[in-house]
């Protein structure tokens, strides 16, 4: 028995049955979670819990952050749109009408995310057209972290299906 070929008989690399695009997933969605509009996490927590220079520093890394966000919506914002909306075009038609695998699951990837990225803007307008500081901010973050977990979950999940259905349509049928 030859191990090597016995191996990648059992496991393909192809996408959706790669160990390596699974942990990609994982750690895509676990950073997209953790980093709620470039503020890490763990800030939004420390300051509540300790408030002071904590809820300082956290207001003053939102305020860059939705600063920088809103400027590069405003100055590129319509090519930002039109390049995403061309890549997930060419994505889903590679992936689904030509049976692209690779495509299939960047598809799978991006489109949810660019989905947090528009609620993310949404979120960066909010904080600043309400002047968001203290608990009104904490708690627009924890909504966006949320809503980022919500998608997470659920982009995982019918990516899981779709990649079991990919994998097990490449079975052969026993007759």
């Amino acid at each position: 028995m030859d191990w090597p070929n016995a191996v990648f008989e059992v496991i393909d690399t192809r996408s959706f049955s790669s160990l390596w695009f699974w942990i990609a997933l994982a750690v895509t969605w676990s950073m997209a979670s953790h980093w709620v509009l470039g503020v890490p996490y763990d800030m939004v927590a420390r300051a509540a819990r300790r408030g002071g220079a904590a809820a300082h520093d956290l207001e003053e890394m939102v305020r860059i952050n939705v600063d920088r966000t809103l400027y590069i919506a405003r100055a590129g914002g319509l090519w930002l749109v039109g390049a995403l909306s061309f890549a997930l075009t060419m994505l889903a038609l590679l992936g689904f009408l030509y049976r692209v695998e690779v495509a299939q699951a960047l598809f799978c990837l991006l489109l949810p995310l660019s989905l947090v990225w528009v609620m993310g803007l949404r979120a960066a307008r909010r904080i600043r057209a309400g002047a968001l500081t203290g608990d009104a901010l904490r708690r627009e973050l924890r909504a966006q972290r949320l809503f980022t977990q919500a998608v997470g979950m659920l982009a995982i999940f019918l990516t899981a299906l779709w990649g079991m259905y990919q994998n097990l349509s490449r079975l052969p049928l026993a007759g």
